[in-house]
């Protein structure tokens, strides 16, 4: 079955063609990280009608770069939520009416079963069962997932969501927008001997997160540390980057060999945005070799948001048998668990 996808949840602008027999055939995607750079993060009417601007541009770009015609689609699939409601619109709508111009199936995709799935688009795909970190600038979540539409819910962020923790103490450091690429590339300069940041909700019971406290040490230690002098100063954000980066990697990389204990599984994907940030990664690769367990993540290029991994999971749904009827909605807010089982 082939399939287009569409994701227009946030600030990228995402399309891909999934075949299930070849796998996928061609994405693209346009990042509007320079349009909300100058205001600090994300302004939601600037980015739906960004999205206006660039989806059917991208959608034809796709088709020309498969060499496939409209006839050959099989399926559309479109972020549905959860996400900003006026880009979600975008998709929704976009996705929806070229279904029924087309006269094919449609289907709405959860953005985070997107992120789910998406390292099944590797080579070496996790098989189910495993537990998935979802990490992301708005969610934080660990679930124990059986199948495609089978998620519990183990974990998830009382507060600031990890990707949006990353976002504020950039932007206490001046650092600006995206955070979390900002801070990764200045902890390189850090010692690591000058501050220990504390690991939040570590010495409690339970998987949930809360980085809100983190966020509130960071400032107080700029605030404290930061003297006037220029060289000086910029040591010390170096410093403190290092610090939270080191903090944040070791309280979830903790709450997932917890997870990974608790369940009894042996596999473990992280998805999302901040699953590309390198110590992250590193720190992950020695936990789960220490339990004797797997570690799944997909390609740097699809740990934000795309279109291939909403391709892919519309696919799965399509397959399953799963339909829209003609008319078509957004949901900003979209619990995971309450998703159909396919």
């Amino acid at each position: 079955m082939l399939v287009l996808g569409i994701e227009t949840s946030c600030d990228e602008t995402g399309i891909a063609l999934y075949d299930s027999e070849r796998g996928l055939r061609a994405h693209a995607l346009y990042s509007q990280i320079e349009l909300h750079a100058e205001y600090g993060g994300v302004v939601p009417e600037l980015a739906s009608r960004d999205h206006v601007r660039k989806i059917l541009p991208l959608i034809r770009r796709v088709l020309d770069e498969a060499q496939i015609q409209r006839r050959e689609i099989e399926g559309v699939a479109y972020t549905a939520g959860p996400g900003l409601m006026g880009a979600l619109l975008v998709g929704a709508a976009v996705g929806r009416s070229l279904a029924w111009a087309w006269d094919v199936p449609a289907v709405g995709v959860h953005h985070m079963e997107g992120h789910l799935l998406a390292p099944m688009l590797e080579d070496n795909p996790p098989a189910f069962p495993f537990v998935a970190l979802l990490v992301s600038g708005g969610h934080t979540q660990l679930v124990q997932v059986e199948g495609v539409g089978k998620y519990q819910l183990l974990g998830d962020s009382l507060d600031d969501a990890v990707g949006e923790a990353f976002d504020k103490a950039a932007k206490m450091m001046g650092l600006g927008y995206p955070g979390g690429p900002r801070i990764a590339a200045l902890a390189l300069q850090g010692n690591p001997e000058r501050f220990t940041f504390p690991r939040p909700m570590v010495d409690r019971p339970g998987l949930d997160f809360s980085f809100s406290g983190l966020k509130t040490f960071t400032l107080n230690t700029l605030q404290k540390h930061i003297q006037g002098n220029q060289s000086q100063d910029e040591q010390t954000k170096a410093d403190v980057a290092l610090a939270f980066e080191q903090a944040v990697v070791d309280t979830l990389a903790i709450k997932c060999k917890r997870a990974l204990t608790q369940t009894g599984l042996q596999r473990l994907v992280i998805a999302g945005g901040v699953s590309a940030n390198t110590r992250l990664r590193e720190k992950l690769q020695v936990m789960t070799a220490g339990l004797g367990a797997e570690v799944f993540y997909p390609r740097l290029e699809f740990c934000t948001d795309n279109g291939a991994m909403i391709a892919f999971a519309g696919c799965q749904r399509l397959l399953g048998g799963q339909r829209e009827d003609l008319g078509f909605g957004a949901m900003p807010r979209w619990e995971l668990e309450n998703l159909q089982a396919v």
